[in-house]
């Protein structure tokens, strides 16, 4: 068994779910074999978003190697970023990693290529949508990505940061979210959503067939972190994760 390090708090409440959904999924995989062996790093939520609100990228990517680095040092043998959007500095950090590290959109696009989707929507915070870091993987990948409109992706962001990073359900904002994939869904002709946001399947899971899958990129996360604890090789499903 393999020591999984999870550098957490981007936000408190996906972590959570996080260590939940790490425990169940290790203790159906292999019943009657204890628990498995986690190290959670919390760090602070609102000095990420303020350095993404600064475009302070490389302050970023030291917080998190830093972060990764501590964890090494306590034991973990390999490190997964809880959180979407601090992926846009991923490829950086996972060159200074001292230990292998599991990509979250690496695994999302793995998924969808099992899945054989070809044109995706994409949601998630501000950055997530906006930036190019989901593209740079999913591009080479022969996957077309789309986003919410610009008034769409302001609702998403404010609903994401105000209610659901503090575990605020509200079922007016899942109608709203599902409002949303259904009009890409008729206008956009995506085959699938990725749930670019590690709160967003706390409103999703709940949601009916609505006719097209949803990533859920924290299911398929802890997925890819389980594997590894179990195998303790490289996974080759997943790939950039040397393990």
């Amino acid at each position: 068994m393999r020591t999984v390090g999870i550098v957490g708090g981007l936000g408190p409440e996906a972590t959570i779910d996080y260590y939940r959904l790490i425990i169940e999924r290790y203790q159906s995989k292999c019943p009657h074999q204890g628990y498995p062996r986690i190290l959670i790093n919390s760090i602070d939520m609102a000095g990420v978003l303020r350095m993404l609100g600064l475009d302070g990228l490389c302050e970023l990517e030291d917080l998190l190697c830093d972060a990764i680095e501590r964890l090494a040092r306590a034991g973990a043998e390999f490190a997964v970023i809880a959180s979407n959007t601090p992926h846009l500095v991923f490829p950086a950090v996972r060159r200074r990693s001292s230990i292998p590290l599991i990509s979250i959109v690496d695994v999302a696009c793995a998924a969808s290529q099992r899945m054989h989707l070809r044109r995706l929507g994409l949601i998630g915070s501000r950055f997530t949508m906006q930036k190019q870091f989901y593209r740079d993987v999913f591009t080479p990948a022969g996957i077309a990505l789309v986003v919410p409109t610009k008034q769409e992706q302001e609702f998403i962001h404010d609903k994401y940061m105000t209610e659901l990073v503090k575990a605020i359900i509200k079922p007016e904002t899942r109608e709203a979210f599902v409002g949303i994939a259904k009009r890409m869904m008729a206008d956009e002709r995506i085959d699938g959503l990725i749930l670019g946001g590690t709160e967003l399947p706390l409103i999703f899971r709940q949601v009916a067939d609505i006719g097209i899958p949803f990533l859920d990129t924290t299911e398929l996360h802890v997925d890819a972190i389980v594997e590894s604890i179990v195998a303790g090789t490289r996974n080759e499903a997943y790939p950039g994760a040397p393990l």
